[in-house]
């Protein structure tokens, strides 16, 4: 049985999964923690799914099991419902409350969920949907996504707000530290009210 505190990040290809992995690394590192990591993009440039598993504090390998992850960080409402069997109980979703459309199923003309829709099939769990894009682009770029939703779900991680900081300003382009340290700070702030 692991001891680790595993987090699932999900996305779509393009929204920065890559990179919230590896701030979490980061922070990991700062704070001498152990980590284990694994990333799945097969399809990720077309907008397909895109998988990372962080294991915090594990001797085991870097793969979630399903019905064992502590906190699944969604970039979109779809994947949090496609992801939401990796969940153990008693564990939480924080997701972004928009939606996107699949190519495959735009292109095919299927039905899509509605956000309603979802949240009322995620209602069953701990789930916490914010509005991350209006979040990003107070902080000053629609890119920060990932880095609001890493504040958003820093409540729940076993990682303190220092080294969070840390690893962002080491982990994104210099020029853009400030307005992703902003992006961290609101989406902390939008789980506080």
């Amino acid at each position: 049985m692991s001891q680790s505190f595993d987090v699932l990040i999900v996305g779509v290809g393009g929204q920065g999964t890559i990179l919230a992995s590896n701030i979490l690394g980061e922070a990991c590192l700062i704070a001498g923690l152990p980590v284990r990591g694994a990333e799945t993009h097969g399809m990720a440039q077309r907008g397909g799914s895109v998988e990372t598993h962080i294991r915090i504090g594990g001797i085991y390998g870097p793969l979630i099991s399903p019905g064992t992850a502590d906190i699944i960080i969604s970039f979109d409402l779809l994947e949090a419902l496609r992801y939401r069997h990796f969940l153990k109980p008693g564990g939480s979703i924080v997701t972004s409350d928009a939606v996107i459309i699949p190519t495959s199923a735009f292109t095919a003309g299927a039905e899509v969920p509605t956000q309603a829709e979802i949240l009322e099939r995620l209602a069953d769990i701990s789930c916490t949907a914010i509005d991350a894009a209006g979040l990003a682009t107070e902080a000053g770029t629609i890119l920060a996504q990932n880095v609001v939703m890493l504040g958003a779900a820093s409540h729940a991680l076993p990682l303190s707000v220092e080294a969070l900081r840390e690893a962002i300003s080491r982990s994104v382009p210099p020029k853009t530290v400030e307005t992703n340290l902003r992006a961290f700070e609101l989406g902390r702030a939008c789980l506080q009210k």
